[in-house]
């Protein structure tokens, strides 16, 4: 046949060749038993095994991919998930059934959400479904994936991509999809190649392809042309990979020798096994949410003192910037965050949920104090609109500090600082008194632009370069000069090696990446001319 090029939007880079896979589940039939006490029995016995499966796996798995696990285990184990399906049963239905017709339902409400993060969270729910539905058909309706194979589906659960040997290479190709969705992110982190949003692809099992994850390209049957192209691309990347490995210990410099401060970001603990302080400069942002879960059992004191306190001594002395509780919007926190809200990204998230629930609050912030007797801690406060809720926070963090003391704790004053994410603040950065800035430049970007990045119709919008987004990172960069007080930028475009020419333009010399993207984004500032740019 003649060559096909596929193209839809990157999920995650890399470069990957093989034949393709189309992953359909083969349709087990369940003979119904007519009982229905024996139908409930038999879904409340398929409930379980699944919980089971899924908890063996999780146990087997670290970091985001084992939370992601645990999430769906403690889906399982809500009634709420199947009372629609035994309801059916009493009914009159079949256990798988009722069980499909239940978590269909939840999942087209999922799909049919304005939030993109919800959209994406189908996906876990699909996974719940099929590993009940598997248990309740006796197993066996799941095909093993040759390893190696350009896998093509519609989407892929997250338990289904870590059940597959990923070892001898292999890509994802998925007619929908999302980049937020977690599957892309396990994704990502073990740099499978992946692409979403393709269609239907109309091509048989076995046949020969080859995947650009970076670019949102793949090419079926490719022509000699074509793979000589791509091999030439792939021979690129593995040499430019060898030179980031090479300057990804040493400090960042710009070539005409501007040093940077380059700081990672991390999700918790995790992240930083058997990685090498020397990687970096500090962190420069730790995301809490992660350490609080899913809910409803929230980390007491001791919980998160001892977290913070490890994270401080791993960084041996470097600063460590530790960002309060940034629950709401697509990060929600069952018995924590408002459920309902029309639009959660402008509804109670960030500082304005902290200071709307300070019980839950005030034990971070004690933990905070308590942490920062071990080393150069900073916390940062997120979605700070107006000077009134940093001032909040910081009369909270006085009382905490002075409550601790009349206990006997030994306690310490953080520096405090907050995020610039809220176009607003960027404009009236002076009207703050912060002790530092944090540039977050997803939420910036999406606000000022109107647009969410993770929404195909409108990514295009959603852009960093766009003039008003560099006009306010430069606004708060000139700021932090003139009254003397850091400014970094903690999003994700402080690893995009693309963008890091245009934030030291800006005036940025602060940057904040996932230790996986460091070696490429001291690359790009190691081959960066700052002063023939007309940058600060």
């Amino acid at each position: 046949m003649a060559e096909l090029r596929l193209a839809g939007r990157p999920a995650s880079p890399g470069f990957a060749e093989g034949v393709l896979f189309h992953l359909v589940e083969r349709s087990v039939t369940r003979i119904a038993t007519n009982d229905s006490s024996r139908e409930a029995a038999d879904l409340r016995r398929a409930i379980a095994d699944a919980a089971q499966t899924i908890g063996a796996l999780a146990e087997k798995s670290e970091g985001e991919a084992a939370e992601m696990l645990a999430f769906q285990v403690a889906m399982l184990e809500d009634d709420a998930l199947s009372e629609g399906a035994f309801i059916e049963i009493e009914k009159g239905s079949a256990a798988d059934q009722a069980w499909r017709q239940a978590l269909d339902a939840e999942i087209q409400s999922y799909r049919a959400a304005d939030d993109e993060y919800f959209r994406a969270r189908s996906a876990d729910l699909e996974d719940i479904r099929d590993t009940v539905l598997d248990h309740l058909s006796g197993g066996g309706s799941v095909l093993a994936v040759p390893p190696g194979s350009i896998i093509v589906a519609r989407d892929l659960p997250p338990s289904r991509f870590l059940g597959i040997d990923w070892s001898k290479g292999g890509a994802i190709l998925l007619s929908e999809g999302s980049p937020s969705s977690h599957v892309a992110m396990l994704a990502r982190a073990r740099g499978v190649p992946m692409i979403i949003g393709l269609g239907i692809v109309p091509t048989p099992d076995a046949t020969p392809v080859i995947v650009d994850g970076a670019s949102g390209e793949a090419f079926v049957e490719p022509s000699e042309t074509t793979r000589h192209a791509f091999l030439m691309r792939q021979r690129d990347d593995q040499e430019k990979s060898g030179r980031a490995a090479s300057v990804a210990s040493k400090p960042a410099m710009t070539a005409d020798g501007t040093p940077i401060t380059m700081l990672i970001n991390i999700a918790g603990l995790d992240d930083l096994e058997g990685l090498d302080p020397s990687l970096c400069d500090g962190i420069g942002l730790v995301r809490t949410e992660f350490l609080f879960g899913e809910g409803p059992d929230l980390p007491d004191e001791d919980t998160q003192y001892h977290v913070y306190r490890r994270m401080i001594e791993w960084a041996q002395g470097r600063p460590v910037t530790i960002r309060t509780l940034d629950a709401g919007g697509d990060k929600p926190i069952k018995g924590l965050t408002i459920d309902g809200e029309s639009n959660p990204f402008l509804g109670v998230r960030g500082v304005r949920l902290s200071l709307a629930r300070p019980e839950i609050f005030r034990i971070q912030l004690r933990a905070l104090l308590r942490a920062a007797v071990h080393g150069p801690l900073k916390v940062m406060v997120p979605m700070v609109t107006v000077p009134s809720e940093l001032e909040a926070v910081r009369m909270m963090m006085g009382n905490a500090f002075h409550s601790l003391k009349s206990e006997g704790v030994t306690v310490a004053v953080p520096a405090l600082g907050m995020m610039i994410e809220v176009p607003a603040a960027a404009l009236a950065v002076s009207h703050f008194n912060a002790d530092f800035f944090s540039i977050g430049s997803n939420d910036l970007v999406q606000y000022t632009t109107a647009a969410g990045r993770d929404i195909g119709a409108v990514a295009s919008l959603a852009d960093v370069r766009h003039p008003a987004v560099l006009r306010l990172i430069e606004l708060v960069a000139s700021y932090g000069v003139e009254a003397q007080r850091e400014v970094s930028l903690c999003g994700d475009a402080g690893g995009d090696p693309t963008l890091i020419p245009d934030l030291l333009k800006a005036g940025l010399r602060t940057l904040s990446a996932a230790p996986g993207l460091i070696g490429r984004a001291k690359l790009a500032i190691s081959e960066f001319h700052l002063g023939q740019s007309g940058g600060r």
